[in-house]
């Protein structure tokens, strides 16, 4: 089969590599039919120093599930599913807690399209979400199964960023009765314009976008935010909900100091390769909270199916690109936010000739 790899920074190739095979009961083969680009694979294509090529390319796709193991229950032959891009086996303690970012089964942490990584490591390599097929080894706790009425293409990103820029604000939408969101975007890029997205569609007036990028500020202003040119600004606000999506210390400055008192800031993203400052007396006096970890996509993957499938969010509205599947080598170098190739299914679903 075909496997895009990243053969050397700023080089993709098709590579020829074995089919997977099953090789227990819980297991199962898919094949993917849309994968997008996530906001790291960009850092990654580009040379990050952490991520030695070559590697299996790719860690966000929709696949229809060609084979699955004598055990597997909850999908069948021909469903179309989402492929959470972490690892998980539903079982142990961690995953019992919902930490499905943690799951100890594999340790350490296996994901797709990173599995080789110096900076995760790995004890196996689960291949890229770019691949003819890919083998996933806990079937029923890992995939969701996607309603037939909805078109698949523009849901790739539900196994990384669209569920990752939920976290940041969906939960408090509810929570917060005078609800403020304040989005600090940058090289997260897609995930940023998808918190917008999600807080417009659950009804929060007031999101503002702070952006050095021109195009992705006009694109935040379509989708109902107020966009704001970067500044020389200690706070804006102040936001009951922040987001730090920037990547730059400057942007989690921004992020924390104009979190409102009792606010909730979200950084989804690593900054200052790890040795970040924050203004923790400034927090402590406000009672702000600063969340930030890996996205745990299996376990949020089905609320975010859900809302997508009942039309409240509509992440076709942030792609930017898309393109044929066999042109992914040239097409993931394509500027925007969020790129996505796609490929016809080789199962009817069901109910249909």
């Amino acid at each position: 089969m075909q496997q895009l790899t990243l053969v050397e920074a700023g080089r993709l190739e098709w590579l020829d590599v074995p089919n997977p095979t099953i090789q227990s009961a819980e297991q199962a083969i898919v094949r993917p039919i849309a994968a997008s680009r996530c906001d790291f694979d960009v850092a990654m294509l580009r040379g990050h120093p952490l991520f030695a090529p070559p590697f299996a390319f790719g860690h966000e796709c929709v696949a229809e599930v060609v084979e699955t193991g004598d055990s597997v229950s909850e999908v069948s032959i021909g469903d179309l599913v989402v492929v959470p891009f972490q690892i998980s086996c539903g079982v142990c303690e961690s995953c019992k807690m919902q930490i499905t970012a943690g799951c100890t089964a594999h340790e350490p942490k296996g994901m797709y399209g990173m599995s080789t990584l110096g900076m995760y490591g790995a004890d196996h390599d689960w291949g890229g979400a770019v691949s003819d097929y890919i083998l996933v080894p806990y079937a029923d706790p890992m995939l969701a199964k996607i309603n037939n009425d909805v078109d698949p293409v523009h849901l790739a990103s539900i196994s990384d960023n669209l569920t990752d820029a939920w976290r940041c604000v969906g939960p408090y939408v509810q929570r917060f009765t005078d609800m403020s969101l304040l989005v600090v975007a940058g090289r997260s890029a897609s995930i940023g314009l998808y918190s917008v997205l999600i807080a417009k569609a659950l009804g929060v007036e007031h999101v503002d976008y702070v952006d050095a990028d021109p195009g992705r500020r006009e694109h935040a202003e379509r989708l109902g935010a107020n966009p704001i040119e970067p500044g020389n600004y200690e706070r804006l606000g102040p936001y009951r909900v922040t987001v730090n999506a920037s990547g730059e210390q400057e942007g989690l400055d921004l992020a924390l100091k104009s979190a409102a008192i009792g606010g909730i800031c979200t950084s989804t993203i690593v900054v200052g390769g790890g040795a970040a400052s924050i203004p923790l007396q400034e927090m402590y006096i406000k009672s702000v909270t600063l969340k930030t970890g890996l996205i745990n996509d299996a376990m949020e993957i089905p609320t975010v199916l859900k809302l997508v499938e009942e039309g409240v969010i509509r992440p076709e509205l942030v792609t930017t690109h898309l393109d044929d599947w066999q042109n992914a080598p040239e097409a993931f170098h394509v500027e925007g936010s969020k790129l996505i190739v796609h490929r016809a299914r080789i199962t009817e679903p069901a109910g249909q000739s």
